[in-house]
């Protein structure tokens, strides 16, 4: 139990850093709101790697390459599917991106990251 509080306080700050990206992206500097998505879950999956890594899951012993790797594979499906995610919510509903992106980013964090970072990437 201790180890999924850990993983989710890791998750808040990872996406943190990605909701801070995404708004700076797009609010600031004006990229679109997808660009903006994906330049965020990049600076929040770099973030999550580190902290899952060294702190959650205590891997840091492990070798770096492969768990960079498996985690690269992993993210990839969680940047598609939050990147899908945002877009169909945000283009079908009309609803603000930034809510598209939170409920998105909950759904896939519960239902996809913790999972199989637990069970594959730092097992």
């Amino acid at each position: 139990m201790f180890t999924f509080l850990k993983a989710q306080a890791a998750s808040l700050l990872a996406s943190f850093v990605d909701f801070l990206v995404t708004i700076l992206a797009v609010e600031y500097f004006g990229f679109w709101y997808l660009a903006g998505t994906v330049i965020g879950t990049i600076s929040g999956g770099v973030t999550h790697f580190s902290l899952g890594r060294t702190w959650v899951f205590n891997a840091s012993g492990r070798t770096m390459p492969t768990q960079a790797f498996k985690y690269l594979m992993v993210w990839n499906g969680s940047l598609l599917l939050n990147a899908t995610g945002v877009f169909a919510v945000t283009h079908y509903s009309g609803v603000n991106y930034m809510y598209s992106k939170a409920f998105t980013s909950l759904f896939v964090g519960f239902f996809y990251n913790y999972i199989i970072h637990k069970r594959y990437v730092f097992r």
